[in-house]
């Protein structure tokens, strides 16, 4: 990958990292609405590995919607971002649409992460009609056999037909905003700047990503002094039983601050067990939360940008996005969730 410019790069901070406050309710719901995949990536921490034992029991489960309409009535005045699935394909649950109807209905914002696979023309006429605010496939590969190392299928050309697809179906709309992803790691590093250059001719953004295996992200290098996690202060992770964990991260809920199925969701995000896990970021003692322990997800926050051939590109540790500057009207501001800054303002420092 080209090195960002040392002449046009400004830092572009998502969340406040020095002064970090829990606002009432969280600003980023990450809700699973069934826990059902038609992939086994290797890469993923819940399906890639069928012979897990902590998959007794986990599998195909589907949340209520009744309570998930209770904890949507409780947040809906703070207006947050929803995301419907934490490691498993949203569009397998039979409650998908139902949810992103509630969702909207209620005036919020929702996007999306999808592996593509089962894209029909009526769901993308769904995302249109309901004014979907993202949607980011999961291609990772230029190549079909490299697909097959990273993701067990060798199907591009199906995720591809998906990726056009919704660009048909949306034509001149403004939304959804729709992006290809890939995750990088060993087998298709290597194609990280040709996927680049592919995709961003063609859709929304593109947005890239290290793998996260063995509680952290492989090849992030990190020089600033670790801070508590942002994480923490604007996204709730929510299982299909309304457990909720300290991270989204966290895909076989192993742990649990509280249930919003159970509890108010002020209740949750306030409580005594969040509190706790959040004064220990906040006074370094990473020994006393073992899940975050070796986890780099907590540098993520904040960006170096650049403008360059027609992107506006934001890079942090983890993730670098490449936002076509021409299509920024379609960037809802509540996309990330929590206070950060709106690319359109970051475009108009850089004239």
């Amino acid at each position: 990958m080209n090195k960002m410019s040392k002449v046009d790069k400004k830092i572009a901070t998502v969340f406040d990292t020095k002064n970090l406050t829990a606002p009432d309710l969280p600003p980023r719901i990450i809700m699973d609405l069934r826990t059902d995949c038609n992939l086994k990536c290797p890469m993923c921490i819940v399906h890639g590995d069928p012979e897990n034992e902590k998959l007794k029991g986990w599998l195909r489960r589907e949340t209520d919607m009744d309570k998930v309409r209770k904890v949507l009535d409780e947040v809906m005045e703070a207006k947050p971002l929803f995301m419907p699935s934490l490691w498993s394909e949203p569009t397998l649950s039979k409650q998908f649409r139902e949810y992103v109807t509630e969702v909207k209905k209620r005036g919020c914002s929702l996007a999306m992460n999808t592996n593509g696979l089962v894209m029909r023309r009526d769901m993308a006429e769904f995302f249109v009609e309901v004014e979907l605010d993202a949607v980011a496939v999961s291609v990772d590969a230029t190549k079909p056999e490299t697909l097959k190392k990273v993701r067990g299928i060798d199907k591009l050309d199906k995720i591809h037909q998906a990726v056009e697809l919704m660009l048909e179906v949306r034509g001149d709309a403004k939304l959804p905003r729709i992006g290809a992803t890939i995750t990088l790691q060993e087998a298709n590093a290597g194609e990280e700047q040709e996927f680049v250059d592919y995709w961003s001719k063609k859709v929304d953004f593109v947005r890239t990503s290290w793998v996260f295996a063995d509680g952290g992200f492989a090849d992030i290098n990190l020089e600033e002094e670790r801070t508590p996690c942002p994480a923490l202060y604007s996204t709730m992770a929510v299982h299909v039983d309304g457990n909720v964990s300290y991270c989204c991260l966290d895909g076989f809920g192993e742990t649990s601050v509280g249930n919003v199925f159970e509890q108010p969701v002020r209740d949750v995000w306030n409580g005594e067990e969040m509190q706790k896990v959040r004064h220990y970021h906040e006074t370094k003692q990473w020994d006393k939360v073992p899940f975050c322990k070796s986890c780099d997800r907590w540098a993520s926050y904040e960006f170096e940008e650049e403008v360059r051939d027609g992107l506006l590109i934001r890079k942090s540790p983890e993730y670098t996005y490449y936002n076509r500057i021409d299509r920024l009207d379609n960037w809802e501001e509540s996309l990330l969730g929590g206070t950060h800054k709106d690319p359109r303002e970051s475009m108009a420092e850089h004239e």
